[in-house]
């Protein structure tokens, strides 16, 4: 029906049959094909920090780090990965935290998960957590809407304490004027 050579071909009948329709027909297809050959930018690899190297300080990322050495200090990132070697002393913040190693410090993420070479000496804060059989663990683990903030959204206790001290005062009230008629 259409054929390259005719697209490419300006004719003076194409031209004079469609003035208007074809250039705008044409205009948004330019762009588009100009977008559409580029392939999404891809997600940068995990920063590697490998098991000949000890760090004191804090690291802080958007993107993904995998520790294999030692790292005194807080860590933020979004993934974390620490390896069977790794050892972290210091809290760990992170969208999904997974520990093969050592941990000692506090776990803040919204996933996490223990593999059976884990070591975690520290409170585990978490959204949702998996603990695979030979993990070892010492500490508490608390489920938070939001962990990765330290006020962290609990469930509704926070809200209950807000509304005792009503009650008590109404009661201490009701006590005191029974002792005064009594």
């Amino acid at each position: 029906m259409f054929s390259k050579s005719k697209i490419n071909e300006p004719g003076p009948k194409q031209a004079e049959a469609t003035p208007t329709a074809a250039p705008a027909a044409a205009a948004p297809a330019a762009p588009k094909s100009d977008y559409t050959p580029s392939p999404p930018k891809a997600k940068p690899p995990a920063s590697l920090l490998s098991s000949d190297l000890h760090i004191t300080g804090n690291l802080k990322t958007s993107g993904d780090i995998q520790v294999e050495g030692t790292v005194e200090g807080d860590i933020r990132a979004h993934l974390l990965t620490v390896g069977e070697t790794a050892t972290i002393k210091g809290e760990v913040v992170a969208d999904d935290v997974v520990v093969n190693g050592r941990v000692v410090g506090r776990v803040r993420g919204l996933k996490v998960r223990l593999t059976a070479t884990a070591r975690v000496e520290g409170d585990i804060i978490h959204k949702t957590i998996a603990i695979e059989s030979g993990a070892h663990f010492e500490g508490s683990v608390q489920r938070q809407d939001d962990p990765l903030t330290p006020g962290g959204k609990k469930a509704a206790p926070a809200a209950a304490p807000a509304a005792a001290p009503a009650p008590s005062a109404a009661v201490k009230a009701a006590t005191a004027a029974a002792k005064a008629e009594g």
